[in-house]
């Protein structure tokens, strides 16, 4: 295991004098849907020619921090039930939450998706059916309970993925592919590398539909603030054709980073609720899968990682695309979870451990070793809370002439130094106190 201090004895030492930062608001579209419940009663009218009455219908609900997701879902049982279904709820995370149903379902409550606030039970199983094959021989899976259902409804957020780039992403087709799958199917669907999943994933989800009873599909797409921009119950005939058209949409509503270069990315926390990988290589560019396509967003030269938020349960997955650490990160790891998921999906590289530092100011001083021929005085260095909420960073000084010439930018109050405790934690400007971190 990792030592819990790790003495680097360096020149001049790791107490550094950083550039001012100032608070810098990025600016989004911020459009988005108001009345969730009015819009899924109106989307709902789809299906009113479906006899619902008495049919047990599954739910299939992942393993990501959508924040609308809970709304939805919920307004989505209440009109199954109002239409006469027995509905219950299947986590369809593919291997997350170590792999176990006890895992998968603990997920859900800690996003607050209970059967209380749902109106629905949740059955939390890993045994799966083979539903078919690829061409290649490669088997196509189900969650065993949804498959015995009368019909089943997968929900999911279109979006950009993290790995791989093809005409569906994340997404109902993904969902079916690998969510709706278990652990076995993602497995064996990883398995064929994220290099093909342009068409594995396609060629999966087709094979799913032909072969289950699914109703319809529930697709979120969020705005850059983590509101719900769209959302819409799509017939199983529709599923390619709406999937492909919202993963346009989405990609043009991602939060990004909107300056062009930084020497350091101060992460504060990565995790699954965030991304899929941790920290989304769609702002970052560092896909573990190394894969093209990820070139979108600013030129960093190190990524410092301080902390993973509680509701990742441990799961460091992507903290291989940071290039320093801390020990709080390491303290709080999950071995275990982080690697069922990093081993099953095949993105070996996404759990390499950066270097470690003891603290936040150590692991600072290290990145900014890593950048050649700068100096701490006149460093580019951007703090984030995570790759999720990306309206207000920090940015140095030294940064101003790339705010200034970006419209959606604009510089919040007065310049500030960057300030650490007597432990090396990093402080936050806005109450001079710790962010909410542990030892």
């Amino acid at each position: 295991m990792v030592p819990h201090s790790i003495p680097i004895p360096m020149p001049g030492g790791f107490d550094i004098e950083l550039p001012r930062f100032v608070r810098v608001r990025q600016t989004f579209d911020d459009a988005h849907i108001e009345d969730v419940e009015g819009r899924i009663a109106e989307e709902f009218k789809k299906f009113a020619a479906v006899d619902l009455v008495g049919k047990r219908v599954a739910v299939g609900i992942g393993s990501r921090g959508i924040r609308p997701q809970p709304r939805v879902a919920r307004a989505v049982i209440a009109e199954l039930k109002a239409a006469g279904a027995d509905v219950f709820v299947v986590p369809a995370m593919g291997s997350h939450g170590g792999g176990t149903a006890q895992g998968q379902q603990e997920i859900l409550h800690n996003y607050g998706m209970t059967e209380e606030f749902l109106g629905a039970p949740i059955h939390a199983s890993m045994d799966v059916v083979q539903v078919g094959e690829l061409d290649n021989g490669c088997p196509v899976y189900c969650d065993q309970l949804a498959f015995e259902a009368d019909y089943i409804v997968p929900c999911n957020r279109v979006k950009p993925h993290t790995d791989f780039r093809g005409q569906h992403e994340s997404g109902l087709i993904k969902m079916l592919a690998i969510g709706m799958a278990k652990h076995t199917g993602a497995e064996v669907i990883h398995q064929q590398g994220f290099v093909n999943f342009h068409d594995v994933i396609p060629a999966a989800g087709k094979v799913f539909l032909e072969n289950t009873k699914t109703l319809f599909g529930i697709a979120i797409v969020e705005n850059a603030y983590d509101q719900l921009k769209h959302v819409e119950l799509v017939p199983r005939d529709a599923f390619f054709e709406r999937d492909g058209a919202l993963l346009e949409i989405a990609k043009q509503n991602i939060p990004r980073f909107l300056f062009d270069s930084a020497d350091v990315l101060v992460v504060d926390e990565i995790g699954k609720n965030i991304s899929g990988a941790g920290m989304d290589p769609n702002a970052t560019g560092r896909p573990s899968t190394g894969l093209p396509g990820f070139d979108a967003g600013p030129t960093l030269s190190q990524i410092v990682v301080r902390d993973l938020t509680e509701a990742t349960h441990g799961n460091a997955t992507g903290l291989g695309g940071a290039d320093v650490t801390t020990q709080r990160v390491i303290r709080k790891m999950d071995w275990s979870m982080t690697y069922v998921n990093i081993v099953t999906s095949g993105a070996i590289s996404g759990g390499k451990l950066p270097l470690v530092a003891d603290t936040d100011q150590q692991a600072i001083a290290i990145a900014l070793r890593g950048c050649a021929r700068v100096e701490a005085a006149d460093a580019k260095v951007v703090r984030v809370r995570n790759t999720l909420e990306l309206a207000e960073i920090w940015m140095t000084e030294t940064m101003l002439d790339q705010i200034e010439a970006n419209p959606n930018m604009e510089v919040m109050g007065e310049p500030f130094e960057a300030q650490f405790d007597a432990e090396g934690t990093m402080l936050d400007f806005e109450t001079d106190a710790a962010l909410r971190l542990t030892a």
